[in-house]
């Protein structure tokens, strides 16, 4: 995965919004009517579909539409391309944090001589 990934831009842009969170954890309990998302918020109708379309642009919703209900889904991997990207940092620091520790280790052991 590119470290400059657009479309991981567009998963944490997502995640960074509290009432977009809050719509994730709903779903996290199964798929839901944009009507049932919206009841837990006091907002107008365009901008709880406002959230959804930038659910839905980062990857992490999925919606169908039958007649005139629209039902949400979270999506399959939606959480994989910040899920990989967090993995991949920690591996570094991981990494980083165990060869200061062996070059601490080796001062301290060059100092007691």
């Amino acid at each position: 995965m590119a470290k400059h990934d657009p479309s991981l831009d567009l998963v944490f842009t997502a995640l960074g919004d509290p009432t977009r969170r809050a719509i994730l954890a709903q779903l996290a309990a199964g798929p839901a009517s944009v009507s049932d998302l919206a009841e837990p918020f006091e907002m107008a109708m365009p901008s709880l579909m406002g959230h959804l379309k930038r659910l839905e642009a980062a990857g992490l919703v999925t919606s169908t539409k039958d007649g005139r209900v629209r039902t949400c889904a979270l999506a399959p991997d939606g959480y994989g391309p910040a899920r990989d990207w967090l993995d991949e940092q920690r591996r570094l620091w991981s990494d980083r944090l165990d060869r200061f520790d062996s070059f601490v280790t080796q001062l301290a052991k060059e100092q007691d001589r």
